[in-house]
């Protein structure tokens, strides 16, 4: 891929201008074909035509820490229902201009004419969800080329966009947003504090019944637009828990359960698993004797994490026999002789995000080990949970 602002003769000098080779269109379509409709697959392609573009621009130009949010293998279960893709950064980077806020969010569109920025109301009302910037992105595939065109805040969608009933997106009018990328680089660095947000309310909880009769409705691949199927904060709740916005991308595409324990132990780890870090290790005799477990190797889990900035091992043991329905879950660091410090806290959670007793290891003080032993029955799911938040990390649902 090339950067060059002026490929196109009839681009603004203010806007920035991709070109898009023959590999790049093809590697785009290769990787976007895992969705249950025509639709959904061209959609994932302006998808990854715009972010395969547009991040390396971003970290050549401004940030070489940019990265996508939360991480790469989640944004199939994105793109299976709606349009868009966040793009964050892990730290302030040692660049001569830092990327604007914790979050930007690129809107691809192949509509010739840019009038206004249309946002799906996902990315405007689920609290975790929403940008800073929304960068309105138009997408040529027949003449091989991308380009940023206008932006706008998340305050601004909120106080000037129209919000379409039908579309369920907030469409903003061509001169209400900035054409000029460059004085969002130049605000960042003369105003860094200015609010780009505006406060969003908590969406509703779902209890376990209804999540599961929402995703055995929604899984149909015969409806085209789950999206537009449910009222918004019923929608937006079943979004916000990743666990279920992955099963119902599973579900709608055929697949059988992604993310079995037992099964990951007895056979191999799902390759959406295998993704998201997981991996299936020999616990050392020495370890197991040191837990007072038997001696003989045993396979376990294990995912490597970062948390501000430190390498991490989050581990799932079964305790004896898997048959027995007992599971430790262990973070420890990855690095011989460092601790866990003091206020961090490793959690479990019912799979409708529900404490229960001694669901919780807290570390008051520098620690070896935080750990949690419980009991499960056979297809229960479980939710883990670590403060400070690891980074490129999202909730998941765990079936044991």
């Amino acid at each position: 891929m090339t950067f060059n602002s002026a490929s196109l003769a009839f681009a603004s000098p203010t806007q920035v201008c991709l070109e898009l080779s023959s590999t790049d269109l093809d590697r785009a379509w290769e990787q976007s074909q895992a969705f249950s409709t025509t639709a959904r697959r061209w959609n994932a392609y302006l998808n990854r035509l715009c972010l395969n573009a547009v991040l390396p621009w971003l970290q050549q130009e401004y940030d070489r820490h940019a990265r996508v949010f939360p991480h790469l293998a989640a944004l199939p279960s994105f793109w299976e229902v709606v349009n868009g893709v966040a793009i964050a950064h892990l730290s302030p980077p040692q660049t001569r201009i830092a990327l604007p806020g914790p979050r930007l969010i690129l809107i691809p569109s192949e509509a010739i004419d840019c009038t206004e920025i249309q946002v799906p109301q996902e990315w405007v009302d689920i609290p975790s969800w929403i940008g800073d910037y929304y960068l309105a992105v138009q997408v040529n595939p027949d003449d091989g080329w991308v380009k940023i065109w206008a932006y706008c805040t998340h305050s601004q969608l909120k106080q000037k966009a129209n919000y379409d009933r039908h579309s369920r997106c907030y469409c903003l009018k061509e001169e209400d947003a900035i054409a000029d990328l460059n004085v969002l680089w130049v605000a960042r660095q003369v105003c860094p504090d200015e609010p780009t947000r505006v406060s969003i309310p908590p969406l509703p909880n779902l209890s376990l019944e209804r999540a599961n009769a929402l995703i055995q409705r929604l899984s149909s691949p015969n409806i085209l637009l789950p999206r537009l199927e449910i009222p918004f904060p019923t929608w937006g709740a079943l979004l916000e828990h990743s666990g279920y916005r992955q099963r119902l991308y599973q579900q709608r595409l055929g697949l059988n359960e992604q993310w079995s324990v037992v099964d990951w132990l007895q056979n191999r780890i799902s390759q959406i698993a295998q993704e998201l870090g997981w991996q299936k290790i020999q616990m050392q005799p020495s370890l197991a004797q040191a837990r007072g477990e038997a001696e003989t190797p045993q396979p376990i889990l294990s995912k490597e994490l970062v948390i501000a900035g430190q390498a991490y091992e989050l581990r799932v043991i079964p305790k004896a026999d898997i048959s027995q329905g007992i599971w430790r879950f262990e973070l420890s660091s990855n690095k011989i002789g460092d601790r866990i410090p003091g206020g961090f806290k490793l959690r479990l959670l019912t799979e409708d995000l529900q404490p229960f007793e001694d669901n919780e290891d807290i570390a008051e003080t520098a620690v070896d080990l935080l750990y949690i032993e419980v009991a499960l029955e056979p297809g229960e799911g479980i939710v883990w949970e670590i403060e400070p938040h690891p980074e490129n990390c999202d909730r998941e649902i765990l079936r044991f």
